[in-house]
């Protein structure tokens, strides 16, 4: 390994300590002890990593994180705090550091902090000179508004970061695929991303699930398990609907935030994770924390950086291109020698629908298309959207006509026209066909999540797909 690292801390003990350790790395280190000596060797030299204490004796630690930030962008920088001082790391993440190491100082963590910066330091940034990136098509964020240029940068300076980042945004918005891409663009691309959805794990199997178990810890425990923390080990992991877990387990991951180790279910020993911690919800997490719904240390300790992304109807310029590369995805999926096309009267369509259920939505609504289509063509009539758009938006229709009935029974605002052959069951069929939709939508087509969503049994969901022909 080579690489030149700057060392900034007023102990000379602490000094020597990091020096010898990155010695041995086959590292060249500089060292200073104050703010002024530290902002000369970066005057005088380029360095691949610095490494600075956060009390120095003339001035703080993160004047030196920001003056990086605005000169050495390129550059990791990565903090030093005492122990347990959780929110002067906190604060140094947002000031751009990389990471942060506690004292007293775990060689092992600092050799994986320095390696990992080391490797980010030597990896170009991504161009945003085009819409598309060099990331794989699976995992590209297509479009060229504003917006999305805005989210492809953010997503390009995150990666560069260690910092737990937690993402907005509606259901369906693509919060799973900016976490892919902060994984895919970081240090830790050649490991593992694993994405779990904390809505769809049992209360009583989600401890297990996250932090492993030891044989006969429990009715069923018939061997040890890896929980999922372990098994993204070095990579990332991304902890989708973040807002659904419960409060008993809320506790126990901000220890494993705060103590970086893991303690698997019947065991007494704690196993050092290195993660970086993803997080996800739907749901207004401020809101939650009003309602103590959720904890407002964890919710400080996963919003170290908050990531917004836009909906779809924000950003409907961008529904052509997300559209072409649906279609080849979908081309690719049933394996067919060429996209299916999509006629100007159907883009047009499309580009004026809301989509309440955002990039999911759509992907949906164009996989049925294709199946009523004819030699591979989708057309305006084969989208079907009025039925889409009539159950839960408000309709457009002259609410002063006398052949409108509003129907105010729950809420959703529908209209629909009597004569003209309606029939009372089928829109009441249609009705219920696009709730199990937005249900299964919103749950990522987990059934068990979506009949709780619903409010019914899993049996009658089962029972009410099957009959509407949802299967």
């Amino acid at each position: 390994m080579t690489g030149r690292v700057l060392i900034v801390d007023d102990e000379p003990d602490i000094r020597e300590l990091l020096e010898i350790t990155l010695g041995r790395m086959s590292l060249i280190t500089e060292s200073a002890s104050d703010l002024a000596s530290a902002f000369a060797h970066l005057r005088n030299n380029s360095f691949s990593l610095c490494l600075t204490d956060m009390r120095l004796p003339d001035g703080d630690g993160i004047k030196l994180v920001e003056h990086i930030q605005r000169q050495y962008s390129h550059m990791p920088v990565a903090v030093i705090t005492a122990h347990g001082n959780a929110e002067t790391a906190i604060k140094a993440l947002k000031a751009g550091a990389f990471d942060f190491v506690s004292k007293p100082v775990d060689l092992q963590k600092l050799r994986d902090l320095v390696l990992a910066a080391i490797k980010l330091s030597t990896t170009p940034a991504p161009s945003h000179s085009s819409h598309t990136s060099v990331l794989p098509e699976a995992v590209n964020i297509s479009g060229r508004s504003e917006k999305i240029r805005e989210l492809r940068q953010q997503i390009s300076r995150l990666a560069r970061s260690q910092a737990p980042v937690f993402i907005s945004g509606e259901s369906g918005s693509g919060k799973e695929l900016a976490a892919r891409s902060i994984h895919l663009q970081s240090a830790r691309a050649d490991s593992p991303f694993i994405a779990v959805n904390c809505g769809a794990i049992p209360s009583e199997l989600m401890e297990s699930e996250l932090f492993g178990h030891i044989k006969g810890s429990f009715t069923g425990a018939d061997k040890d398990k890896t929980g999922l923390f372990q098994a993204a080990s070095g990579g990332t992991l991304f902890l989708d609907e973040v807002a659904d877990l419960p409060l008993h387990m809320q506790v126990k991951l901000l220890r494993v935030i705060q103590e970086k180790s893991v303690r698997p279910v019947g065991s007494q020993i704690e196993y050092p994770t290195d993660v970086r911690l993803l997080s996800a919800s739907h749901k207004n997490l401020v809101e939650e924390v009003n309602l103590q719904r959720f904890r407002q240390d964890l919710y400080y300790r996963i919003n170290v950086i908050e990531l917004a992304v836009p909906s779809l109807r924000e950003r409907s310029e961008d529904i052509p291109d997300i559209a072409e590369q649906l279609m080849n995805r979908i081309a690719l999926d049933n394996n067919l020698e060429s996209p299916p096309s999509i006629g100007d009267d159907a883009m047009t369509a499309l580009c004026r629908y809301p989509f309440p259920g955002n990039v999911r939505e759509l992907e949906n609504i164009l996989q049925r298309a294709l199946t009523l289509s004819e030699n591979k063509r989708i057309t305006a009539s084969n989208l079907d959207l009025t039925q889409q758009n009539s159950s839960f938006t408000t309709s457009m229709a002259n609410p002063a006509a006398s052949d409108k009935v509003k129907v105010d029974g729950d809420g959703d605002g529908a209209e629909f026209s009597l004569g003209n052959g309606f029939s009372l069951e089928q829109h009441l069929e249609n009705i219920e066909k696009r709730a199990i939709e937005l249900a299964l939508l919103e749950s990522r087509w987990n059934k068990t999540a979506a009949a709780e969503l619903l409010g019914m049994s899993f049996r009658s969901l089962r029972y009410r797909m099957k009959k509407l022909n949802l299967e």
